[in-house]
């Protein structure tokens, strides 16, 4: 099967690519693809960062104090 590439663009980043590589536009292009494929099925889901994030950065500590009125008021100064 023949592989035509229409877009300028395209073109010359597969070319590009295939040089510095030393191989063919197809080649270049197939790697390429594959690369990309294998990065999109290692992605983390967003609530798979926070996660981490989360962890990384509060760890175990409590996000709050239980605070009695009293506390609260000499926080604002009554």
């Amino acid at each position: 099967m023949t592989m035509s590439i229409r877009d300028p663009q395209a073109a010359e980043l597969a070319r590009l690519l295939a040089n510095k590589r030393n191989t063919t536009m197809t080649q270049a292009i197939i790697v390429a693809l594959q690369n990309e494929l294998r990065r999109e099925a290692q992605k983390e889901s967003l609530e798979t960062r926070l996660d981490r994030m989360l962890e990384k950065h509060i760890g175990s500590r409590p996000l709050g104090n239980d605070m009695t009125k009293d506390e609260i008021d000499a926080m604002w100064g009554h």
